[in-house]
């Protein structure tokens, strides 16, 4: 898996998840060549890489022991996770969404990990139980419409997505859209806490904080849900019902297409030709969780916008761990956290191959981009729930 001998990174999971489901274990050699994986030698897996365009090496017993040996020595960053089980994957989204609407979707969809799509009825009737990982599309936990009130109110496919939501709200017994996705936002925490993977992405990361932490509280202006917001309601906020992220101060303005301060997109000082994030090192032996999530075939990753772009690292929880950081805008772009018996993971922007994606945009063509870094880091968090857990020490 490092960048001089593998073709195609992306489709590279896809198999390690094609063999797992086949009840076979592989092991992700962590740290060693990008991030390899140890692979059963079968007629049926080389025959399937060299269909996918996979770049695979056959080794010997004896070459193979000796690999896992120099891993296993102290003086290595390297550790040998066993991968047991593939996990049953959920993307949460509503119907009608296209795959390359959202970045997850897309990936898995090349790399041919197979998913289940799920949305608010679903998640209220405990349909998340049925999972081990959970994506959550570009979605707005806090009942605002995605914030896209003052560019696009007039346009159709606001105004339908709003009479939609307001409808399924309707549908379910809410009067409102806001407290709909509260209790979305509460039965997600619940799945998190009780020992489920959560990953998200652009606006599904901060709104999802934003919509616990103002909990019995309204901060939707009238044009969003018919009545005006509490008054003083920042100062009602509650960080300690966050995942990540604290202290931070809402946007008020429904004009304005911003959440709250969290996000660092209109405080950013980096163009596009010099926006790169870089990866953390841990160690693989103390700490493989982080480290798992952080392997690739290059520290330093191309950066990417999103309507949440990066997080303000002055705005992040002490116990949750910045993986990846623009240190140049002082902004984390990748970060970790263990909520209860379970796992969660924020990863800003919203296409790693398509630096300023916009309403109306084309697709990303990933066969363009088969050995993305970004998109790799997407798909590590895929294979995460697989892993043989280990105590995390940091």
């Amino acid at each position: 898996m490092d960048a001089e001998s593998q073709k195609n990174h992306l489709k590279a999971y896809g198999i390690t998840y094609w063999v797992l489901n086949k009840q076979l274990k592989v092991q992700w050699l962590l740290n060693y060549r990008g991030g390899s994986f140890l692979l059963p030698d079968t007629k049926d897996i080389q025959q399937e890489c060299q269909i996918r365009g996979v770049s695979f090496e056959v080794l010997s017993n004896d070459k193979a022991e000796s690999i896992l040996e120099e891993i296993s020595s102290p003086s290595q960053n390297m550790e040998a996770v066993v991968l047991e089980k593939a996990p049953k994957i959920a993307v949460y989204t509503p119907s009608g969404k296209l795959p390359w609407d959202d970045a997850v979707t897309m990936v898995l969809q090349y790399a041919e990990i197979p998913y289940e799509t799920i949305y608010d009825e679903e998640v209220l009737n405990d349909g998340l139980l049925l999972f081990d990982w959970l994506h959550l599309h570009h979605e707005d936990f806090t009942g605002q419409y995605g914030k896209f009130y003052g560019m696009y109110r007039a346009a159709s496919w606001y105004i339908e997505e709003k009479k939609a939501a307001e409808s399924l709200a309707e549908k379910l017994g809410y009067n409102k859209v806001s407290s709909e996705k509260l209790d979305v936002a509460l039965k997600i925490r619940d799945y998190v806490v009780g020992g489920g993977f959560m990953f998200a992405m652009c606006s599904a990361t901060d709104s999802f904080d934003i919509a616990l932490s103002a909990e019995g509280i309204d901060i939707c202006e009238p044009m969003f849900d018919g009545d005006a917001s509490d008054p003083g309601y920042q100062n009602k906020i509650d960080y300690n019902k966050t995942f990540a992220f604290t202290d931070f101060t809402l946007e008020r303005n429904p004009l304005v297409y911003e959440f709250s301060s969290i996000d660092m997109t209109r405080n950013r000082t980096v163009s596009q030709t010099t926006d790169y994030f870089s990866l953390m090192e841990f160690s693989a032996k103390w700490d493989p969780v982080p480290t798992m999530l952080c392997q690739n075939h290059t520290v330093l990753v191309k950066g990417f916008m999103g309507q949440t772009t990066a997080f303000n690292r002055d705005e992040i929880k002490s116990n949750v761990l910045v993986m990846g950081e623009t240190k140049s805008n002082g902004e984390a772009k990748y970060i970790h956290g263990i909520k209860g018996k379970g796992f969660f993971t924020f990863y800003g922007g919203h296409d790693p191959e398509d630096y300023q994606h916009r309403v109306g945009d084309a697709k990303t063509e990933l066969d363009l981009h088969p050995t993305s870094p970004g998109y790799r880091l997407i798909l590590n968090n895929v294979l995460f729930p697989a892993a043989k857990k280990k105590k995390q020490k940091t």
